[in-house]
């Protein structure tokens, strides 16, 4: 009897070591005059086998911190690769001497500093905004509008800088907005060299100042009077240029687009730039 249960235990242990996927064992029956070895006690029946460890699941993607990404940068193009490398001009001592933009734009009201703009304003127009602006814009002159209030960008070209603004998210006070001349040019024409000369020592001042994070420069005066250079605005657009370590994007004026409306898309990829600068 008692073999008989030795050898029933044997095919139960057996059994369950196969369940269990031990390797397949084959006992000999011992030799004459051997002890039969204690086999181990087989698993109670009533506890459940072990099932196999299904396969990982992918782990869902997590959210990125702060949300969805912002509808601005829908198809927004990626950063480009570097321009042109500025310096600023040498600032005349008496504005270095100017320790805020309000005394800045004190001085610029209240002096003359060339002799064709400034007899024939009815307001300089020094600039508006944050005097800690994380960007700074440069336009090229005070239009009618600006004249008549002092103040940059409120015609019709102000309001869709305004717009454009606040599709990536910015309003007007978050930024500082500057023209090259302080003084509008007669019928709106172009500044003329001798004219950016005297007057742009004034906006050195001021970017030194506000140590923006980017500068966008909106249309080819302002562009060639911060880069120094002479070239097309189709050769100075699609880069990251640097003006005195600071990143500079250049962008056609608010004011191009409401003559020529193809130029929009145009802008808005390049403020996408400027505004992904920002955020670097």
């Amino acid at each position: 009897m008692a073999a008989e249960r030795d050898d029933d235990l044997r095919r139960r242990y057996l059994r369950q070591q196969a369940e269990l996927g031990g390797a397949e064992m084959v006992l000999s029956a011992p030799a004459a005059g051997e002890p039969r070895r204690r086999l181990p006690d087989p698993v109670p029946e009533e506890v459940p086998m072990a099932e196999k460890p299904k396969a990982e699941q992918p782990r869902a993607e997590q959210p990125k911190a702060g949300g969805e990404e912002p509808k601005w940068m829908k198809g927004a193009p990626a950063i480009p690769g570097p321009g042109l490398d500025a310096m600023p001009g040498i600032i005349p001592p008496e504005l270095v001497a100017l320790e805020s933009l309000d005394r800045i734009a004190e001085r610029i009201r209240s002096t003359y500093c060339c002799e064709t703009l400034c007899p024939n304003r009815t307001n300089a127009v020094p600039g508006e905004g944050n005097p800690r602006a994380r960007l700074m814009l440069v336009g090229e002159a005070p239009g009618q509008n600006e004249d008549e209030q002092g103040r940059p960008f409120i015609g019709a070209a102000g309001q869709l800088l305004t717009s454009i603004l606040q599709a990536v998210e910015l309003r007007r006070e978050d930024v500082f907005i500057a023209n090259v001349v302080k003084c509008r040019p007669p019928q709106n024409r172009k500044p003329l060299p001798h004219e950016v000369q005297s007057c742009i020592p004034y906006l050195w001042r001021q970017i030194e100042l506000i140590r923006p994070a980017v500068l966008l420069a909106m249309g080819s005066t302002a562009a060639e009077a911060l880069l120094g250079v002479k070239k097309s605005l189709g050769e100075l657009r699609g880069k990251v240029h640097s003006y005195g370590g600071i990143p500079l994007v250049v962008t056609y004026h608010p004011a191009a687009l409401l003559r020529n409306p193809n130029w929009k898309k145009p802008t808005w990829d390049d403020v996408r730039i400027a505004r992904q600068l920002i955020d670097r």
